[in-house]
């Protein structure tokens, strides 16, 4: 109807939000490419200080086949999450934020930035983890150097060097990347002097470390320590805003630097264990500087790695905090998101920086260390999941130039948990407690994105395997039964007046289709503009509601196919909510309608006269039942007044009001077996608190007044009569017509 296919159908604001994050995108500047954007910064933070101090350790306890089993684990864990990494940014135009911006276009800004934000965080800290790890190694050759001094004058010169470009950092990683190689060239040169003179030991005791005493570690002890090394794989995708071509530098970068870490840590291994005792390699964790050919660049390897690895992260986290920013994740958004002239977001790296500078005041960072490593690899589990999900909805939309097997985006998922619960189970649960609270938060921000996601796509997929597997079980849905309407308008002031009453009936989980028809009362126009704000009010009390315009010239037929049309679908409505028309020539248009309703097995709710449920006026609801079938013998259902049982109960819920049962009798002969019959329905029901009247022809008087009075819709339907009947009671009135899905004892 409204799709013309012209431009100009799009809603203006959604034309204009996609238009202004493209045109964002494309002034941003594209500076770095594989090599010096993504290859070296991610090689730098996996070739890090666990490389020179702690992986001969490894070695000494678990033995070289235990070393290599640590590594292949390890590097298995993140060489899926890049492969997993590789795959959606070829299928995606990654903006600025790395994983966030990856999370966020598949699963929307309430995800990426419940995740997007604890890994901002994580990175801004883990810049003073470096420094202290730098510190400790500077304190090796000047041990004289006061401690707090070296940890400010490291943050000074990694600050000035973020602060002036990202471009500086980078040649200055090359500088470093050349003194790690020569540290990899002073282990090589060692084996041509005799250095490798001791057998392999292929599995080890794990004796455990000097901290404790060497009282024994496990395996996966040993494992928790190594596996941090084989992180900082998203080094290179923090600068995704800032690539040439992110599609190409992003998989090509990590994945080589990850294959090229790999074989290192390999070789490694088999040099340490080859070079030293076990006794040695657990005591001594200076072992790599001081079986090298030259020990002093080995140092400098050590400093550098620490260096760089502070340098990355110092430069990486205002990309992710300005992603944040441009998405407006946080408050002040629009401040964080603001880049200079050259493209630097100086302001997020103002922020970074403050958030560096009191870590460092706290002078140790041990008790959350644990923290950092598990947003991490939250991070890295939702990069899988993401792939995942992606490959299994198979929408057309996905469709990756490097496509992966699903196996490993699955498998990197669930390592990556493994991973979380082997380091640190209790700093893993507060991860997620953390990333969770984010989440609640944003969702109540009601963000909105420039583009979408695959949400839908993946809620769809769900209802339809749940419709399935529905449609493979019973028909009845009598314990599953929910007010779920099917409410025609003509005119949306009429339904405005409703709103309160309509959402009473649905609330909580049923859920509104609402149809405008056009012809009498409204045009096409006034209907499209209008109803979408009634949904969305609907929504924000707690019901689902969709609506749907027909242009039509006679409200009756036209509302009878559309019943008839909404009876083959799944999701149906299974109640349609009619008012009695005033207009008597009306009137026999309704008497169709509730016709077509029988034959199709649809419920209705015909109402008569109009509601006044004011907030201190009477509230109560009474519901009047006639003897069925078998008189006042109460059967497995209540005839034809379950639908009125059971609205009128969810009004006395949702009102907190009291409710009356109220039975018809012919004569004073039935009122015992009247009242007995109530008393039972109430007790079947499970209706607490539901007082009971017995009620002859002719003296509905006797009965309390109500703020609605609900009956079971005759066999045989005379409106005149039933117009009456809110005249009687001087009070509106609802007669319900069951469909046969409901039981209000079930």
């Amino acid at each position: 109807m409204n799709d013309t296919g012209d431009d100009l159908s799009r809603p203006a604001d959604a034309q204009s939000l996609a238009e202004q994050a493209e045109q964002k995108e494309r002034a941003e500047p594209r500076l770095f490419g594989t090599f010096g954007g993504v290859f070296v910064p991610t090689l730098l933070t996996i070739l890090g200080v666990i490389m020179y101090l702690r992986e001969g350790w490894v070695v000494g306890n678990a033995g070289l086949l235990g070393a290599w089993l640590i590594i292949l684990l390890s590097f298995a864990i993140t060489g899926f999450t890049g492969l997993s990494l590789s795959s959606i940014t070829t299928n995606i135009r990654i903006g600025a934020g790395g994983a966030f911006s990856v999370i966020s276009q598949s699963l929307g800004l309430e995800v990426g930035g419940s995740v997007g934000m604890p890994l901002y965080l994580a990175q801004a800290l883990a810049v003073a983890m470096y420094i202290f790890g730098f510190r400790a190694g500077w304190q090796w050759v000047f041990p004289d150097h006061p401690a707090l001094i070296i940890d400010l004058a490291t943050f000074g010169v990694l600050f000035l060097i973020a602060f002036i470009s990202a471009g500086l950092a980078f040649k200055i990683q090359y500088a470093i990347l050349a003194v790690i190689i020569l540290s990899l060239i002073s282990v090589v040169i060692s084996v041509f002097g005799g250095v490798m003179e001791h057998p392999v030991k292929w599995w080890g005791e794990f004796p455990g470390s000097p901290e404790n005493a060497f009282k024994g570690i496990g395996f996966w002890a040993v494992f928790a320590v190594f596996f941090p090394a084989s992180t900082g794989i998203m080094a290179g995708a923090n600068m995704s805003g800032e690539l040439k071509n992110a599609r190409r530098s992003i998989p090509v970068g990590t994945m080589a630097a990850i294959g090229l870490s790999l074989i290192v840590y390999l070789g490694l291994a088999y040099w340490l264990a080859r070079s030293a005792p076990t006794e040695e390699l657990v005591r001594d964790y200076a072992i790599m500087i001081e079986k090298s050919s030259w020990g002093p660049v080995v140092l400098a390897g050590l400093l550098g790695a620490t260096f760089s690895s502070a340098l990355t992260s110092l430069v990486g986290a205002p990309r992710i905090l300005q992603g944040l920013g441009s998405r407006n994740i946080l408050p002040g958004g629009k401040w964080f998101a603001t880049r200079s002239k050259r493209g630097e977001p100086r302001n997020a790296l103002f922020l970074t920086g403050a958030i560096v500078l009191a870590a460092l005041m706290l002078r140790n960072l041990n008790a959350v260390a644990p923290l950092i490593t598990m947003f991490f690899l939250l991070t890295y589990a939702m990069i899988n999941v993401v792939v995942f999900l992606e490959q299994t909805l198979k929408l057309v939309s996905f469709r990756p130039l490097l496509r992966i097997p699903r196996p490993v985006s699955l498998l990197g998922a669930c390592g990556c948990v493994f991973a979380m619960f082997i380091v640190n189970p209790a700093f893993s649960l507060i991860a997620l407690v953390v990333v969770a609270v984010i989440h609640a938060y944003l969702i109540r921000r009601h963000l909105r994105a420039p583009r979408g996601d695959v949400r839908s796509g993946l809620y769809v997929a769900v209802a339809e395997w749940a419709a399935k597997k529905v449609g493979e079980l019973t028909a009845s849905r009598e314990r599953t039964w929910k007010a779920n309407l099917l409410v025609p308008v003509e005119r949306v002031d009429q339904l405005r007046r409703l709103f309160s009453f309509i959402c009473d009936i649905s609330y909580p989980k049923g859920f509104l289709k609402i149809v405008g028809l056009t012809g009498r009362e409204s045009t096409e126009e006034d209907l499209v503009d209008r109803l979408p704000d009634v949904a969305d009010d609907f929504i924000d009390q707690g019901v689902f509601a969709s609506w749907t315009v027909i242009t039509v010239a006679a409200f009756g037929s036209n509302l009878q196919a559309g019943i008839e049309t909404f009876a083959g679908t799944f999701f149906k409505p299974n109640v349609v909510l009619l008012r009695l028309p005033e207009d008597p020539e009306r009137r026999q248009e309704v008497d169709d309608i509730i016709e077509t309703c029988r034959q199709n097995k649809v419920g209705v709710l015909l109402l008569v006269g109009a509601p006044e449920l004011d907030e201190t006026g009477n509230r109560s609801v009474n519901v009047w039942i006639d003897p069925g079938d078998n008189g006042w013998e109460l059967g497995s259902n209540l005839g034809d007044a379950d639908l009125a049982l059971l609205v009128g109960y969810k009004l006395k819920m949702n009102w907190k009001a009291e409710m009356r049962l109220v039975a018809r009798i012919r004569d004073r002969s039935a009122e015992a077996e009247a009242e007995e019959y109530l008393r039972l329905v109430s007790e079947a029901a499970r209706i607490p608190n539901a007082a009971t009247y017995v009620a002859v022809p002719d003296a509905e008087g006797d009965v309390p007044g109500a703020a609605i009075h609900i009956f079971a819709m005759p066999s045989r339907v005379d409106l005149e009569d039933l117009s009456d009947y809110s005249n009687r009671l001087n009070a509106p009135c609802m007669f319900a017509l069951d469909s046969g899905q409901e039981n209000a004892l079930a």
